[in-house]
């Protein structure tokens, strides 16, 4: 709806007429920061990133950045129906309303620690202190073009070492890819599901024999059988023994 400039309107400083600058601000408006950090990308970007930090990741699976950059960027229809399920859902809803973060400065480690043996506070923490971990070590999503799912997957990743803990994994290669086949089911994460199927790859005979017939079919049934993660006000059920919130969800004891 706006007049046209006339040709004898001033060009601008680098030669181009007023339309054009027009035409150039209307294109950036439409890649704009959605929330701090967030780098926009087209889909042909997007590819290439997922394809450089697939192979990276695959690489070296410890490369958290190329793991987390690849979940970013293969997550286009995971992550609408995470959010989906956390929108229909009570507790789900609640933390998307309130955006919780599981950090050091939102933790009060004190206190976790001083709950009772068994209850899923004090679980996490030992989990924390036995794998010498930190939930700072998360990085902030970059590359998901919307606000709300870049919150979710912020989330799935700050919920990740709580998975460790209700399903009783440490943090080797044989329990992270038993909770990747878990969160590779629950999630449906194309991240999750490659790193499901090739982290074994680097696992000794004997521990992929312990995998393929004990570990494996008891994940993938922990993850049909229960309920979605993301829907745990985790940090309103510290108190809560990590035995009764397995039960709840519906996550099968540990073999």
């Amino acid at each position: 709806g706006r007049a046209r400039p006339s040709h004898s309107e001033p060009r601008g400083r680098d030669g181009r007429g007023g339309e054009e600058e027009e035409e150039e601000e209307e294109e950036m408006e439409g890649w704009q920061q959605l929330y701090p950090g967030h780098i926009p990308t087209n889909p042909l970007q997007k590819a290439l990133l997922a394809a450089g930090s697939a192979l990276m990741a695959l690489y070296d699976p410890y490369r958290h950045d190329m793991v987390a950059v690849l979940g970013e960027t293969t997550g286009c229809l995971a992550l609408p129906n995470l959010r989906d399920k956390m929108r229909n859902h009570p507790e789900g809803y609640r933390i998307l309303q309130e955006r919780p973060r599981i950090r050091l400065s939102t933790l009060d480690m004190a206190r976790l620690q001083g709950l009772p043996d068994g209850s899923l506070g004090r679980e996490y923490v030992r989990f924390l202190e036995d794998n010498k971990v930190s939930p700072d070590t998360r990085m902030p999503p970059k590359f998901v073009d919307d606000e709300e799912l870049a919150y979710v997957i912020q989330r799935y990743r700050e919920v990740h070492d709580l998975m460790h803990t209700l399903l009783g994994m440490p943090t080797n290669m044989l329990g992270e890819v038993v909770v990747k086949w878990f969160e590779a089911v629950q999630t449906g994460l194309p991240m999750c599901v490659l790193g499901a199927a090739f982290g074994p790859v680097r696992l000794s005979t004997r521990k992929l024999q312990v995998l393929t017939t004990e570990l494996v079919p008891w994940a993938i049934r922990s993850g049909l059988n229960a309920s979605c993660v993301l829907n745990v006000y985790y940090e309103q059920r510290w108190e809560q023994p990590v035995e009764s919130l397995r039960e709840e969800l519906g996550i099968l004891p540990p073999p």
